[in-house]
């Protein structure tokens, strides 16, 4: 590996400074998001799965099937978080989980790391944008029908705000998260007032299906094809931390709020699960594309509640499209500014904002949704590179506590290497859960794996930026250590 100049010319020693002006182009405006915005933020990468996806685990486990795999799931985010939370607390950067890979994994595992959760980030807002094509269609909007138009617009319209700048796009977030928190709470009390214990396991039982009962109608092996289900409550937390460089005294308010994030999603997921099941039954809503709307309407005609809670599913979808857009660009912002892909990426216009980095992803994910509308297969292909990521980022936590304990942490996670030794294990056997689920999808995303890591290990790999703050921060990591010898 070489580190080297924006010219291309390396020093002897292998590592060179970059022209003065490198880093300056390419400048994050600091100080824009406090605690309630990164919150916000939080929860607005997550909110629109708890208006569709998670449901149709029920017909992969059953209402207890589904169950058990949410509160495993919900284990892995809340021990990732509390491990996150400490290393965005040592390293906050917008590399977020590559910058933390970098760190303990190398440049191998930070690439590794950063290539999981672009395809997370990449991926997920295409399959959004087509979930908010079927709700403007069934909505009847302005009489327009899913389609490649209404993707055209979702990516103009909000990429747009992104590039105004990021202090007016969290705002953005913050509003459309609050109406659709709201909304589900108004579900809740909604469909709570209808509960029903024994619509919970109203799901046939598979009689060869080893385990099998009416709480686990598809087995004990129906638990673990849930998993990626249960993921859905809490898919995309993570991303907090790559606003580290725009945020208030991120030290302090990146714990803050990925905790706080992480207790919302975990309140929200808790009341959505029951509440939906309870008021319709297990089967009646486990393969809708609204099952909000199912629980409370059924065959009926539609209720002031159920229209209410529609239109705010779309809130949802839109909250989550929008941040997602955010995090993605921000990691392809931090991998691209460090060398590890095109470095024109990472240029900022007036503004701070990765305008590249906001512009080819968003091409991308538009030609895909355009191109494919399988929404549920491009989430799939996410939801692989998710878990690969949350197994090296949770390694990547006990490696730094077992080869760097001296190392300053402002913030300690509870349970230290316990805790990020129980998400590592549960990331890794939610990845193995994603073939259980569509394997076809886990095949793909694992195509592009390995056509990113033949451009990694042939190319950037030695073309690697010195100055970028994730670099400079293994480079001081690996000074000390020779020190010390």
């Amino acid at each position: 590996m070489t580190l080297e100049d924006t010219s291309g010319t390396t020093g002897t020693s292998g590592k060179t400074t970059a022209p003065d002006d490198y880093l300056e182009r390419r400048t994050l405006r600091r100080g824009s998001a406090g605690w309630l915005l990164l919150t916000g933020l939080g929860v607005a990468y997550v909110v629109s799965g708890d208006f569709s996806g998670w449901n149709i685990g029920l017909s992969k486990g059953g209402f207890g099937g589904l169950a058990v795999a949410t509160v495993l799931m919900g284990a892995m985010y809340a021990c990732l978080v509390f491990s996150l939370a400490e290393l965005s607390a040592i390293l906050p950067t917008a590399g977020g989980g590559y910058g933390f890979a970098r760190r303990a994994l190398g440049t191998w595992g930070g690439f590794l790391t950063g290539t999981a959760i672009l395809i997370e980030y990449v991926l997920a807002p295409a399959a959004i944008s087509i979930f908010i094509g079927d709700y403007v269609e069934s909505l009847g909007l302005f009489g327009l029908e899913s389609g490649w138009p209404v993707y055209l617009v979702c990516f103009a319209l909000f990429i747009g705000i992104h590039l105004w700048g990021v202090g007016e796009a969290l705002r953005f977030s913050l509003i459309v998260t609050a109406v659709a928190v709201a909304a589900l709470l108004v579900f809740a009390l909604g469909a709570l007032s209808d509960f029903h214990v024994d619509g919970l396991n109203d799901i046939p039982v598979d009689p060869t299906a080893t385990g099998a009962n009416s709480w686990l109608p598809f087995g004990l092996l129906g638990i673990w094809a849930a998993f990626p289900f249960g993921m859905w409550f809490f898919l995309g937390v993570e991303g907090v931390p790559l606003a580290a460089e725009e945020a208030k005294d991120p030290v302090r308010s990146m714990p803050r709020a990925l905790a706080l994030s992480m207790g919302v999603l975990v309140v929200l997921a808790v009341v959505t699960f029951f509440a939906a099941t309870g008021a319709r039954g297990s089967a009646a809503v486990q393969e809708a594309g609204n099952p909000l709307v199912v629980a409370l309407q059924g065959d009926g005609e539609p209720t002031a509640l159920s229209r209410f809670v529609n239109y705010a599913g779309l809130a949802g979808l839109i909250a989550s499209f929008f941040s997602l857009i955010y995090a993605g660009s921000r990691q392809l912002f931090a991998l691209s500014r460090a060398g590890y892909l095109p470095r024109f990426l990472s240029l900022t216009n007036r503004r701070k904002s990765p305008y590249l980095g906001l512009l080819i992803p968003g091409a991308i994910g538009f030609a895909l949704a355009a191109g494919t509308g399988n929404g549920a297969r491009m989430l799939n292909i996410a939801v692989f590179g998710a878990t690969i990521s949350y197994a090296l980022m949770a390694l990547s936590h006990i490696v730094l506590r077992r080869r760097e304990p001296g190392l300053a942490r402002p913030y300690r996670t509870p349970g230290g290497v316990v805790t990020s030794s129980t998400a590592f294990v549960l990331a890794l056997s939610a990845l193995v859960a994603t073939f259980l689920v569509d394997k076809d999808a886990a095949f793909i995303a694992l195509g592009v794996y390995v056509i990113a890591l033949a451009y990694f290990a042939f190319y950037s790999r030695h073309h690697l930026v010195a100055s970028a703050p994730e670099e400079e921060f293994a480079a001081l990591a690996a000074a000390e250590a020779e020190l010390e010898r």
